[in-house]
């Protein structure tokens, strides 16, 4: 029987912490399972991750790649299916069919969404054009890019401002935006910058145009204050502006906060019965790998509690083994 005719008992969107979590747990109770990940590997905002992950419990690694591959080592002799590369479009929320960008459809009795988040873009001109033409995908991993140019910093967070102390170290002068007065990082990130005399901090600025002929050449600004538009030799930008979730395909079918972010309730159910979130799409205030972690065993688990007394029998049964 060709796979995409096959009815599941656990469908997962999403292949980073909480989905691999979800899936590990899934297994572990022997629900079958499958795991649909858009990229062509595990890892999801981990394999964005550069700087060591010291506080996820158990464990230190050098970046959140190692910390990927530790996880999927766990995992490889698990019984789930995977589909990488595989895009969900669309969702039935009533009957659980999941379609995906080629025309596959699966259908499950519980779906788990762990689509995780995004950065959000500045959405300027110029942004895709100069993509790895300048922009920087971390401070971390790109600082030798930086080293002797004109940096920028886009972002008020502790992730702005710990970048622009890293690229500090290389470049010839940083540049940090923000389009507020009054900045989210922590006092100590932000003393730290305040006190380094190679980042220069610009408030209630915005950047309006990326500028350059065939990578990275200058930003045009605009303070907010003023109304004053001017521009800056920049040759290395790098935007820490926050994230947004992967919930687009979900808008209509299930409650989400103004955010974006999908509401659940303790037991990582949504308002549709049998659709759980979890890991960062619905953790906006808590958005570590260890809640990511718990969050997909937590679904895993109620999925089976609710099977005692919920259809099909076969997963009634199922549930009496781990009472």
């Amino acid at each position: 029987m060709p796979e995409k005719k096959i009815k599941y008992d656990v469908i997962i969107v999403g292949g980073g912490a909480a989905g691999l979590s979800a899936a590990l747990w899934c297994d572990e109770l022997e629900l079958k399972t499958v795991l649909l990940e858009s990229g062509a590997e595990f890892g999801g905002q981990l394999l964005r991750v550069h700087n060591p992950i010291a506080n996820h419990l158990g464990i230190e690694t050098v970046n959140g790649r190692e910390l990927r591959d530790v996880f999927v080592k766990q995992i490889e002799n698990r019984q789930f299916a995977v589909r990488f590369n595989t895009e969900v479009v669309e969702i039935d929320a009533e009957n659980k069919i999941i379609l995906t960008a080629d025309n596959q459809k699966f259908s499950a009795e519980n779906l788990i969404i762990a689509t995780g988040v995004r950065r959000r873009r500045l959405n300027v001109e110029g942004e895709e054009q100069f993509k790895n033409k300048g922009i920087l995908e971390s401070g971390k991993r790109d600082y030798a890019l930086a080293d002797g140019k004109n940096a920028l910093v886009v972002g008020g967070g502790d992730a702005a401002f710990e970048n622009a102390l890293i690229l500090s170290e290389t470049a010839a002068i940083v540049t940090l935006v923000h389009r507020n007065k009054n900045f989210r990082a922590r006092p100590e990130f932000v003393e730290q910058v305040k006190n380094n005399p190679k980042i220069e901090i610009l408030t209630e600025t915005v950047v309006r145009k990326l500028i350059g002929s065939g990578r990275v050449e200058a930003v045009e600004l605009e303070s907010l204050e003023s109304k004053k538009i001017f521009e800056r030799n920049i040759e290395a930008i790098l935007i820490r502006i926050g994230v947004e979730p992967n919930t687009n395909f979900l808008r209509g079918k299930i409650k989400f906060d103004k955010q974006g972010y999908i509401k659940i309730n303790h037991n990582c159910q949504t308002n549709v019965e049998g659709i759980y979130a979890v890991g960062d799409a619905a953790n906006p205030s808590a958005p570590t790998v260890s809640s990511a972690v718990g969050m997909g065993a937590t679904a895993a688990k109620t999925i089976l509690l609710g099977a005692r007394t919920a259809r099909p029998p076969r997963l009634r049964e199922q549930s009496k083994k781990f009472r």
